[in-house]
């Protein structure tokens, strides 16, 4: 009798059944404030190093959450470094770390189209700082200013994305450096404060949700980081044999419902295991952090199925987990969009593989199911493939709604336009939001969407 080998990779996706019935209910875009178009509400007036507006209102999508009611919170990365300015620095600039608080308002559609309309609007931003004094770029040898924002004060030192803001004689661990990427954004359920994800550490940041003060570090272990810290990715990966990616840190971050636990996610392979090749170069590490403690608790693997990166983890229930795995193709690259997928993952019963090396993570990785195939029903909504945005980055469960006689769920999803809104021509690259409905009929087998608790402390959240 024939033995049958079957990869890890197959292994991970064996169970995987047909995309779910999720119905699209609506889209929309946010282009504009009362401050006006494409400024955010900062109330920032200067202008960053490359000439951009430090008010620009743009990569909304890199991470959204919701906060109960209608109200969102968006997180942009590092701010706009798309565009040719200085390759010494990765193109990046200044750009002050921020969270825009939005209102969406989700509405039955009486005419045609989608069966929704949306109206996002943007209330207010809050701005990411220190209370103690950040380690920021000098500029020298870089030609570049000093990297300090000039809003900084004795008690406020404020994140920004340059690749410069880090001490050489530390690692990527040192939690003084100013740099800070964001990906990805969680409210506590008491709403007060908010849950960070970072890539140049990479790091979890707990920051005070009304004012932007950090409050606390979560750590991830040790070997997450890079050991030599440089400006450039390309220096810093030459510079390194293990640690996160450049660029590829942890993009994900999702909380369970009972508000206790962090589940982080890495966009790609580590250093280390990337080297292995196989299986493990596209082997993506999970850690589940306990709030409480701050400790890491379980490390868990993934293995990609089509895309060449993980972007989102959001919590299904208090074990299963929703991964948003894409490529970076569509709108923005100048190309047509392919893999945009929402993978569930189930934690329960994972095998721990914090003690092993990636080929041996690799073939323990955890079971995943197609959820939604976002290009697919996209386009079977009339969106042409180069019209669905390049990077689809936000991903985050809403409030319920009434839809044909029944009580759905939705699942929101947003694109990071790198702040390019103008791309093609004026206004072709928005800050786009896609709103998906399902039951859970949908998710299969025993699988329940259990919602975040939220327990609100005072009035508006």
């Amino acid at each position: 009798m024939k033995k049958l080998f079957v990869s890890a990779a197959m292994l991970a996706i064996a169970c995987a059944s047909l995309q779910a019935q999720v119905t699209l209910l609506a889209k929309g875009t946010l282009t504009q404030s009362s401050a006006g178009s494409y400024k955010d509400l900062s109330g920032l007036k200067y202008t960053l190093e490359n000439g951009a507006s430090a008010n620009l209102l743009g990569g909304l999508g890199s991470g959204i959450a919701y906060a109960g009611g209608n109200t969102f919170l968006a997180v942009p990365d590092r701010g706009p470094n798309a565009v040719n300015f200085n390759a010494l620095v990765d193109e990046t600039v200044a750009y002050v770390n921020r969270f825009h608080t939005i209102t969406m308002d989700l509405t039955p559609n009486r005419g045609t189209g989608l069966p929704f309309t949306l109206k996002p609007t943007l209330r207010s931003t809050t701005l990411l700082h220190a209370l103690l004094p950040l380690t920021y770029g000098s500029g020298a040898g870089l030609d570049i200013i000093p990297g300090k924002p000039p809003i900084n004060t004795p008690l406020k030192h404020y994140f920004t994305g340059r690749s410069d803001g880090y001490d050489p004689e530390h690692g990527s661990g040192d939690v003084f450096d100013s740099r800070l990427d964001p990906e990805s954004i969680r409210v506590s359920n008491d709403g007060l404060t908010v849950f960070i994800s970072d890539e140049y550490g990479p790091y979890i940041y707990q920051f005070v949700r009304a004012t932007g003060e950090r409050l606390r570090t979560f750590t991830v272990p040790s070997d997450f980081y890079v050991a030599n810290p440089k400006p450039t990715g390309d220096a810093e990966q030459a510079a390194n044999n293990t640690g996160r990616v450049p660029n590829k840190g942890m993009e994900g971050l999702a909380l369970t419902p009972d508000g206790r636990t962090l589940v982080g996610i890495m966009q790609n392979a580590l250093i280390q295991d990337a080297a292995e090749g196989g299986d493990a170069a596209n082997l993506l590490r999970i850690v589940t952090i306990d709030i409480r403690s701050g400790r890491t608790t379980h490390q868990y693997a993934y293995l990609l199925t089509t895309g060449s990166g993980v972007s989102e983890i959001t919590a299904l229930n208090d074990h299963e987990m929703i991964v948003d795995e894409r490529d970076g193709k569509g709108l923005g690259d100048g190309s047509k969009a392919k893999v945009k997928q929402l993978f569930k993952i189930d934690l329960k019963g994972a095998t721990d593989v914090s003690d092993m090396d990636g080929t041996a993570a690799a073939a323990h990785a955890v079971s995943k199911t197609l959820f939604l195939d976002v290009v697919q029903l996209l386009t079977a909504n009339g969106v042409t493939p180069d019209q669905i945005p390049a990077k689809i980055e936000g991903v985050a469960f809403g409030p319920d709604v009434k839809y044909k006689g029944k009580t759905v769920h939705t699942v929101w999803v947003a694109n990071d336009n790198d702040f390019l809104q103008d791309l093609n021509g004026p206004g072709t690259n928005p800050n786009q939001f896609f709103v998906f409905g399902f039951t859970d009929a949908d998710l299969g087998g025993h699988s329940v969407y259990v919602p975040q608790e939220h327990f609100p402390c005072f009035g508006g959240w």
